[in-house]
Parts: structure tokens; C-alpha cells; sequence
């Protein structure tokens, strides 16, 4: 067997945006190996190239194997890999992200900390999701409450808008064939967006298990991510989806949600709102930020929180 053709790896400058790539490109029955600086898909049509620094996230189907070379590549390039059960979507895994600086996610766990800031981007998700209310002042309790009443009038509205019948929202985990098919296709656009949203947290440094609104789970924030785009972009595509045909649901949605994602430039907008929310003081801040996410840069902490350089001795430096 001949050794694959290998290349220096590539530093996060040389790689396409999170915001500039595919949203999520899914795979099932084939075999994923690697070509160069790309993967591939072989089954028994033919192999089909991929370039792997374009992949936000990559869905592994049923029937699918993955070649070590394969997820080597994609690590490089930050791609998440995702591995997509028979009927619903679990996220296992993710590659390296495309930052090298910890700017973003020391912002994410200094407004987590503290209690105030903590509701203040909870109320800040809020007012992306429904920017005509004001959310100020209200208690975590009260923006649960709102938010779970707008949700139902969104179901109302679509299945209106589209003629869907619409008896109220059913999943049973793990038994994704024993709802209608409007729940199923609201499922299969859920876990998508569950899969993108973590892909464009991993690559911009953020915590996953650091939530605003959810909490105690190690997704938590992917969590909130993903529901900032679901009375919009989610929800809507999958009662198009079914409007059109109530036959195989799970993958035309993910069609239908991947065209959506790709026309509304969702990614570019989830990286923008990721630095509002984390870096909400100043736009210069944040851009300062989002410029300095590529450098290679190891510091040390002094005792007084300040930082010098890292790679040297410190042994007589009173600056600590």
C-alpha cells in the first residue's frame, strides 16, 4: 500500500473562515479516505472529491467508514465530524479549531462567571431571536416563559403560512419514525443546526459547555447557539419541507435547511453574533479579537493577572 502524499500543516491564516465555508456536507454508505488536501467519498457510483478546508461540519450517514488519513486531514483543516444515527443526528466529534488564541473563550467564561453578565446575554440571545420585544428586566424564569409561547405561535404561523397540519410538538429520543412527519422533519432541522452551531463554536474558540440559557450539559452553549436561528431558519425550512411532500423528511429537510443556511450566509452571521454576545462592550474590541485569533501566542499569568511572555525563565523577575 502506498503512503499518502503528505504536506506541511496549515496554519489558521491559510484556511478558509468558518464563515466562508459549506455549512455541512453529508455522507452515508460510502467509504471516506483522503486524496491530497482533500477527502473522498467512494461507493458504487465512483469516488467524488471534497475539498476538506471547505467543510464546516461533515455528517457520516450509515454505511460509512472513515480512513485514519481522512480524520487527520480534516482535524487539520478544524472541520467537525459529526456521525448521524439511522434517523437523527449526534454530535461525537470535532477537529482542531481554527483559532490559536484563547481571547474568545477567556471572554465566554468571564461572562459566564458572573451572575449579572451571565443574564445579560441571556437576555441579549433573546432579543436576537425576537428583536421587536425588549427583554430587559425580565427574570430567567420570564424569558423561559416568552420564549416558549413565541415558539408555539411560530408553529401556529407556519403550519398556517403552509398548510401543514400541525397537532402540537412529539419526539420520542431514540424513536425518531414514531412522530408525523412535521416533527420529524423539525428533529432532523434541530440536530443539523446542533451540528453547525458546535462547528462554528469549536473554530472560533468557545466552550461548549458553558451556556447562557441551558445549563449542566457539556453542549450547553452549543444549545443556545443553535436555538438563536430556530423560529427562522430551522423551523420554517422544515414545514416547507413537508408542504412540498411528506416522503423521506429527514433528508430533504437537511437539503432544504443546507440551501437556507448557504442563501442567508448563516455562518458569517453566527460568528458576528458570537462576538456581540462575548464581546458585547465595543466593535473594536471584538475586532481586535477576531484579528488576533490566528497568532500563535503562549503567555504566563503573574500573580497580580497580568501576563508575560511564555518560553522564557522567569527565575529572578520580580515582575510577579
Amino acid at each position: 500500500m502506498g503512503t499518502i502524499k503528505t504536506r506541511p500543516r496549515s496554519s489558521p491564516r491559510e484556511l478558509p473562515q468558518i464563515s466562508d465555508r459549506m455549512s455541512f456536507v453529508y455522507l452515508e454508505r460510502c467509504t471516506v479516505h483522503r486524496d491530497a488536501s482533500a477527502i473522498t467519498a467512494e461507493d458504487a457510483e465512483g469516488t467524488t472529491h471534497i475539498p476538506s478546508a471547505t467543510i464546516g461540519t461533515l455528517l457520516l450517514g450509515p454505511g460509512t467508514r472513515v480512513t485514519h488519513q481522512a480524520m487527520s486531514v480534516l482535524g487539520e483543516c478544524g472541520a467537525s465530524v459529526v456521525w448521524v444515527g439511522e434517523h437523527g443526528v449526534r454530535y461525537y466529534a470535532q477537529g482542531h479549531g481554527l483559532t490559536r488564541s484563547a481571547a474568545l473563550a477567556e471572554a465566554h467564561a468571564d461572562r459566564w462567571a458572573n451572575r449579572r453578565t451571565r443574564l445579560d446575554t441571556a437576555r441579549a440571545m433573546y432579543r436576537l431571536r425576537f428583536p421587536r420585544e425588549d427583554p430587559a428586566g425580565l427574570t430567567r424564569r420570564q424569558l423561559l416563559g416568552r420564549e416558549g409561547d413565541r415558539l408555539k405561535e411560530c408553529y401556529r404561523n407556519e403550519a398556517k403560512r403552509t398548510g401543514v397540519p400541525w397537532h402540537g410538538r412529539h419526539y420520542t429520543p431514540g424513536d425518531f419514525a414514531s412522530g408525523d412527519p412535521i416533527n420529524q422533519a423539525i428533529t432532523a432541522a434541530a440536530q443539523c443546526m446542533y451540528g453547525v452551531a458546535h462547528a462554528v463554536s469549536a473554530a472560533v474558540g468557545c466552550i461548549p459547555a458553558l451556556g447562557f440559557v441551558h445549563s449542566g450539559h457539556a453542549h450547553s452553549f452549543i444549545l443556545d447557539l443553535a436555538d438563536l436561528y430556530k423560529t427562522e431558519v430551522a423551523i420554517p425550512a422544515a414545514f416547507d419541507t413537508v408542504a412540498e411532500d411528506d416522503i423521506d423528511v429527514g433528508s430533504r429537510t437537511r437539503r432544504a435547511l443546507r440551501n437556507r443556511i448557504h442563501q442567508d450566509r448563516l455562518l458569517d452571521r453566527c460568528v458576528r453574533d458570537i462576538f456581540g454576545l462575548l464581546l458585547p462592550d465595543t466593535a473594536a474590541a471584538g475586532a481586535e479579537t477576531a484579528t488576533s485569533l490566528s497568532t500563535d501566542s503562549v503567555k504566563l499569568r503573574t500573580d497580580h493577572d497580568g501576563e508575560v511572555p511564555g518560553g522564557l525563565n522567569h527565575g529572578e523577575d520580580p515582575i510577579w
